[in-house]
């Protein structure tokens, strides 16, 4: 596991240390934003939290609402982070409040997206490395 993850995991239990939290791992690529998350999801076990993933590949909103969000927020409070990949529709304005923490990975040139919490670039998933992206430096042209 990369020290890019173990960063992320330790800033995401400092804003959001108990409780059920709901995190996505989103990008361009829903299959790398798969492995991503299981990076991720591989930290915060380090870290002695009780995790589960799901992956959506088509970022389907009702089915990610009722199949996933529901059932986990029906569950009685047990402190369980839930962890679901996928692709940019995850991040859709009918969606995006769903999530306490969102991390959007990216590779080479691709762009970032304004919401995120964290951006992590994994062109190489062996090496991902951490980017922050300055939106005050935009042009009020650029769009999420």
């Amino acid at each position: 596991m990369s020290d890019v993850w173990s960063d992320i995991s330790s800033e995401f239990l400092h804003l959001y240390p108990r409780g059920r939290r709901l995190v996505v791992v989103a990008g361009a690529d829903a299959e790398r934003s798969r492995r991503a998350a299981d990076d991720f999801a591989s930290a915060l076990t380090s870290a002695g939290q009780r995790v589960e993933r799901e992956h959506s590949a088509d970022g389907d909103e009702q089915a990610l609402r009722t199949d996933v969000v529901a059932p986990f927020r029906a569950r009685p409070d047990s402190g369980t982070v839930l962890i679901v990949s996928g692709p940019p529709e995850l991040l859709g304005p009918s969606v995006r409040g769903l999530w306490n923490f969102i991390v959007w990975q990216l590779a080479g040139d691709e762009a970032p997206h304004s919401i995120a919490s964290a951006i992590v670039d994994v062109s190489d998933p062996a090496h991902p490395t951490r980017r922050f992206a300055d939106y005050c430096a935009l042009p009020s042209s650029f769009g999420a």
